[in-house]
């Protein structure tokens, strides 16, 4: 369910807000136009909300002023306390993609940046089928995350930081499960949703899951 990343966002949760805006250098390519790519998954989202992944509020913040109703679902406990302390109205919970609290209202639109890599791709294909039955009946999901065209084009990328002398980002690559476009599509157009997607930076695409 991803919770084995757990112990790398306990340590990073308190540099996290730099990283996104080009602190780290070997991570400026895949928080390139961050903030473009955040404006984008909320032009693509309506009514309420589940946010799965809600880290330190970024998203969160954009959606709740932009009228959204949020509900934040978040594993780890250092990145809940700067999303609260950031944005003291947002509700967020402990849970995962996998396990979450049950929800009482109607859910429009399940979103979530650059967290669905942490789960292996049968996870992902087991919450696709879990947001499928919670989704209301026009219900959608917007995902911004890191997709691979092929297995090539992901080799190069590691390849790339390697001749950097990127070693974090090197370890990254090599350790969570960043899906390639045709797995995606598979997950998402077996369990009755209508994908489409566009690519935002050399690492990020914008997946639209609109239930069918």
């Amino acid at each position: 369910m991803g919770r084995e990343f757990l112990g790398i966002f306990e340590e990073w949760a308190e540099s996290y807000d730099q990283t996104v805006i080009g602190a780290n250098p070997q991570y400026e390519e895949v928080f390139k136009d961050y903030d473009i790519i955040l404006d984008k998954v909320v032009e693509n989202t309506y009514g309420t909300v589940l946010e799965f992944g809600t880290g330190t509020g970024n998203l969160s913040k954009r959606l709740l002023e932009a009228g959204h109703q949020v509900i934040g679902i978040e594993p780890s406990t250092a990145m809940r306390d700067i999303a609260q302390e950031k944005i003291p109205d947002l509700e967020v919970l402990d849970g995962d993609f996998i396990n979450f609290p049950e929800q009482s209202v109607p859910i429009n639109t399940i979103t979530s940046t650059y967290a669905f890599h942490h789960l292996t791709d049968y996870e992902k294909e087991k919450a696709v089928s879990q947001f499928y039955d919670i989704l209301s009946t026009d219900g959608k999901i917007v995902f911004a995350d890191t997709v691979f065209e092929s297995m090539t084009a992901k080799q190069k990328m590691i390849q790339d930081a390697i001749n950097k002398g990127f070693k974090d980002l090197e370890a990254d690559l090599n350790r969570e499960y960043y899906p390639t476009l045709d797995v995606i599509e598979r997950i998402f157009t077996t369990n009755n949703f209508e994908l489409t997607y566009q690519q935002m930076n050399d690492f990020v695409w914008l997946l639209i899951a609109n239930k069918r």
